[in-house]
């Protein structure tokens, strides 16, 4: 086996070794607003759940260059957004919202995405998901390297689940319906696959 210490790897490295090793990631396509009104559509594998008491996940932001995202900074001020489950019919739009724009203009210019109003929060959702979470920032941390705030770590409160009837079965989501897309390293993803049941040990 072969042993490497994290603090001898460069940001690279690191990142290369754990998105190549903990796949398939869930992915967050993230909306959120501006103080301005202005609408970010962001997609983020650095996503989970945290607790279902009360309903809460995390999503984590990396920074570039020390520069705080759109994503991070709209959560930051507005303390709310919503996030929305990936899969194989909004992979493709979802993916051009990670192009590089300017705080001052939405990813809505570059991805044929539709908003919807939201029922809990102030931000807008997507009508393409078929699962969305509106949500309220329950606890920011800044993760740091030294003095350098290299991540934003969100903790989010779900306040409201919008589900789309299709996928809703006896208050369960059925996951060949839903069809999510998860995330791998570099520019793959990948599909559902093969699903099987295991019985836990009593």
């Amino acid at each position: 086996m072969k042993e490497i210490i994290p603090a001898t790897l460069t940001q690279q490295e690191n990142y290369k070794l754990l998105i190549g090793s903990i796949i398939p990631r869930p992915v967050a396509l993230v909306t959120t607003q501006s103080a301005q009104g202005i609408v970010n559509i962001a997609p983020f594998s650095f996503f989970n759940i945290v607790s279902s008491n009360p309903p809460v996940v995390s999503l984590s932001v990396q920074r570039k260059n020390g520069i705080e995202k759109d994503t991070a900074r709209n959560l930051r001020e507005q303390g709310e957004g919503v996030i929305h489950i990936l899969d194989e019919e909004n992979v493709f739009e979802a993916n051009e919202t990670a192009a590089n724009l300017a705080p001052e203009e939405s990813e809505l210019s570059v991805a044929k995405l539709t908003l919807v109003p939201s029922s809990k929060v102030l931000t807008p959702g997507l009508q393409e998901a078929k699962v969305r979470f509106e949500v309220s920032v329950l606890e920011r941390i800044d993760i740091k390297k030294e003095e350098t705030v290299t991540a934003d770590f969100f903790l989010l409160q779900i306040e409201n689940y919008v589900i789309a009837e299709e996928v809703y079965e006896d208050g369960k989501i059925n996951p060949h319906k839903l069809a999510p897309v998860s995330r791998l390293a570099g520019q793959d993803y990948s599909k559902l696959g093969e699903i099987f049941s295991l019985a836990r040990p009593k």
